[in-house]
């Protein structure tokens, strides 16, 4: 496919003429990088061509930016059961071409990814059809089913990087303050969806735009009321915790109290919820159906803020292919999800070419931080780090297409979207899994 011939990893690569900017050391400078076996071994300004070894292959960066490979905390792959939607194989390469070197993988699939087997299989199929690294999670329940744990401390000795019910929140209580004392005993990380069923059972965000549309709406705090029931176990429990995708003002504030309090808690937010808002869905356009949904302005411009200041930590994709059964419905009756790990890093640089959030932070939430939060390698540019990494002009304007997307699902909110920065090469172990053809 374009775009993705596959190229042998040379001894060594040397970046050169690179804007590097390393979120994890807040370094921003024109300058080399080394990278030997697949690792990183020297960043500096003018290194030294004389002790390069013969077949050293030089890039010549051209001033554009030479940054960590983005790490998506949350994408959901069919595969599994679910092949039609998408695979591991075609989520590698979307990922590959949006700058994605790492994929943190939900466990909603067909089975349920809820025993070791389950997880190595993911691993295997990973090693060996992806272009990208696949790290999966592990449901918290089995069969999602918010009932019975799963056995937390084999699965995360299986690969397993975190526990979650993907989409589903976890209803009772008493569930989750079991599962975040459990998941204590082997430093597990907790990651929850915040979303009350049975109070939000609407479409679209209850507002006016709801009302005028006929829609049923999904108050605010449907999300509110869980997160703040999820921050006070956490207090009684010690546990690690993670709130995935938050969409609203108070769910911000909620967080910033737990932070304040010295809680080991973070929460992230998808990229849709900083970008749009509820007037975007317009004429009833399905694809604008996301989970969370997108909320009104104002709550839009305090997750903005909050990626500003600290207090959300991670920007995800919420990557959820959906197939034309699903989406081509009335909205009340299409299904949630969109694609978005080609559009992850082009849509979270609006903040940055909007002036509401500076690059280095930007790049920090999409990569350092989701690495340092789930405790896997990545995000930096450090020696000895991974060579994971993208090269990418952070002011090339571009317009999408459906037809260029390489996910098996084309239901993005962004179609037809205007674009400011663009990937133009993805590395891997410093291998070259997506190059842009000019």
């Amino acid at each position: 496919m374009k775009g993705f011939a596959r190229t042998k990893r040379p001894r060594q690569r040397l970046f050169v003429n690179a804007r590097l900017i390393d979120p994890s050391t807040n370094q921003d400078m024109i300058g080399d990088l080394l990278v030997e076996k697949g690792k990183i071994v020297r960043t500096g300004k003018d290194l030294p061509r004389d002790n390069l070894r013969q077949k050293t292959k030089i890039i010549d960066c051209r001033g554009k930016v030479l940054s960590p490979g983005l790490v998506d905390a949350r994408v959901f792959i069919g595969e599994p059961g679910g092949e039609h939607r998408e695979t591991i194989k075609s989520a590698g390469k979307a990922a590959a071409a949006g700058g994605v070197t790492t994929m943190i993988m939900m466990p909603d699939t067909t089975p349920v990814i809820d025993d070791v087997a389950l997880v190595e299989f993911v691993r295997q199929t990973a090693n060996e059809k992806s272009r990208v690294r696949v790290k999966p999670t592990a449901a918290l329940s089995r069969g999602l089913s918010g009932t019975e744990m799963t056995e937390f401390g084999l699965l995360k000795d299986a690969g397993a990087v975190a526990f979650t019910d993907g989409r589903k929140t976890v209803s009772s209580a008493m569930m989750m303050r079991r599962a975040l004392t459990y998941a204590g005993d082997f430093d597990g990380l907790i990651m929850a969806a915040t979303r009350d069923e049975s109070l939000g059972s609407g479409v679209m965000n209850a507002g006016l735009n709801a009302t005028r549309m006929g829609l049923t709406g999904i108050p605010r705090e449907a999300e509110i009321i869980p997160l703040e029931r999820d921050l006070r176990l956490v207090n009684m429990t010690g546990g690690r915790y993670h709130a995935s995708t938050l969409s609203t003002s108070d769910s911000v504030d909620a967080v910033a109290v737990a932070k304040d309090k010295g809680l080991d808690v973070s929460a992230g937010v998808a990229v849709a919820n900083l970008a749009l808002n509820d007037n975007d869905i317009g004429s009833y356009r399905t694809f604008f159906r996301v989970s969370p949904p997108l909320r009104g302005e104002d709550d839009r411009r305090a997750m903005i803020e909050g990626v500003r200041n600290g207090t959300l930590d991670l920007i995800c994709s919420n990557h959820d292919p959906q197939d034309v059964d699903t989406k081509r419905h009335p909205f009340a009756e299409a299904a949630d999800g969109a694609v978005g790990l080609e559009t992850l890093l082009a849509a979270s640089l609006r903040l940055y070419h909007s002036n509401d959030v500076p690059l280095m932070r930007v790049l920090h939430c999409l990569s350092t931080a989701p690495a340092r939060r789930l405790g896997i390698e990545g995000g930096s540019l450090e020696p000895g780090s991974p060579a994971d990494l993208i090269l990418f002009d952070p002011d090339e304007p571009w317009v999408l297409s459906e037809d260029e997307l390489h996910s098996r699902s084309k239901n993005t909110p962004f179609e037809s979207g205007r674009f400011q920065g663009r990937v133009l090469k993805t590395f891997v172990g410093g291998r070259t899994v997506f190059s842009r053809k000019s």
